[in-house]
């Protein structure tokens, strides 16, 4: 029975979220987001499911890996610290 729910491979998701496939694959193995197994064992994931997740309707938002409230991979901090500046030195 067909959907009409095109399957996307971690790549194409990993491409939508900018984080690394490998991250997909973790998320998926932590329940973060859903996927299918194909008969070869590969994850795909269902495209319906990941333009919610885009849109901020799933599980990802509501999940934290880092200890600052941020999800491991949001990229950087926005605070006013950005490490050792050569201030004093001539």
């Amino acid at each position: 029975m067909d959907t009409g729910d095109r399957l996307l491979t971690p790549g194409e998701v990993a491409a939508l979220f900018r984080v690394d496939p490998k991250t997909v694959t973790r998320w998926a193995a932590a329940g973060r987001i859903g996927s299918i197994r194909t008969p070869g064992g590969h994850r795909r994931f269902r495209e319906s499911e990941v333009r919610a997740l885009l849109e901020g309707e799933g599980v990802l938002d509501d999940l934290d890996d880092g200890a600052d409230g941020r999800p491991r991979n949001a990229g950087p901090t926005q605070s006013g610290n950005h490490g050792p500046t050569n201030a004093g030195l001539h």
